[in-house]
């Protein structure tokens, strides 16, 4: 019994200590993989957030973007200049809208958890002010499919959200009513939304909503737009799946 005790520990033992160290070093892996997932999507905010200016989605310290992560999502903060924002200020909230941070997120925070709720196919989101969807918007306008890239939407129009003060559930709920079947949305008096499924898809989808809703304006100005009918948009559809961004569904959570 001695001898038999006396092997099984020689056996046993090393094994026994090498798994453990195999699985410490294996979740201590996974830990740091994490925090750098983590790290390189709050660099990935703050990049894509300093493109707003430029591209002419945003001025100022507009607009908002944010990150589907874990069980909530990172989103900027509120009323900070992007090029004063660094990774730690970006703002992690949960799914009940509770964050531990010094920062308040962005005051939109509310309609980006409910399209993460909503919306499994959503990875980010965009909110900017870009002048000609904000027009738009200001007439409480849809943008209807007068070019074939009204695909972009996900459908066969740009809707407007009703109208209610900023930061509200009641604006969240108008947004999500307007993002039925959509990717893209404006909002009565104050901008559009853009979602996507990674952070790059839904900025790409923001500019063209923006292009869409200056060539629209500018028919308008002219006479009375053409629409493309049903049939003709459903196809337009089709061919989109496999049309640039719109064909990544990879989602960065």
């Amino acid at each position: 019994m001695k001898i038999f005790l006396k092997c099984r520990l020689l056996l046993h033992s090393p094994i026994d200590s090498e798994a453990r160290n195999v699985n410490d070093y294996t979740l201590h892996h996974q830990k740091a993989l994490a925090v750098s997932n983590e790290r390189s999507l709050r660099e990935e905010i703050i990049a894509y957030g300093l493109k707003l200016t430029p591209s002419g989605l945003s001025q100022g310290t507009s607009g908002n973007l944010s990150i589907r992560f874990e069980g909530g999502f990172l989103v900027t903060p509120s009323g900070a200049p992007y090029e004063d924002i660094i990774p730690q200020d970006i703002v992690f909230v949960d799914m009940n809208g509770c964050y531990d941070h010094p920062r308040r997120p962005s005051s939109e925070w509310r309609f980006h958890r409910d399209i993460y709720a909503a919306r499994p196919d959503v990875g980010a989101v965009v909110h900017a002010h870009p002048p000609y969807s904000t027009a738009l918007a200001m007439c409480r306008m849809d943008i209807p499919a007068a070019h074939y890239m009204i695909a972009v939407s996900g459908g066969d129009s740009i809707r407007c959200a009703s109208y209610y003060t900023y930061g509200t559930q009641e604006l969240s709920d108008a947004v999500m009513q307007a993002l039925d079947g959509r990717l893209a949305c404006l909002l009565a008096n104050h901008g559009m939304i853009a979602a996507g499924a990674t952070l790059e898809q839904a900025m790409w989808r923001a500019v063209e909503v923006e292009t869409l809703a200056r060539q629209y304006a500018l028919a308008l100005q002219i006479g009375k737009p053409s629409l493309l009918s049903d049939t003709e948009v459903t196809q337009v559809l089709e061919k989109f799946s496999n049309y640039g961004l719109m064909s990544r569904k990879e989602s960065p959570d």
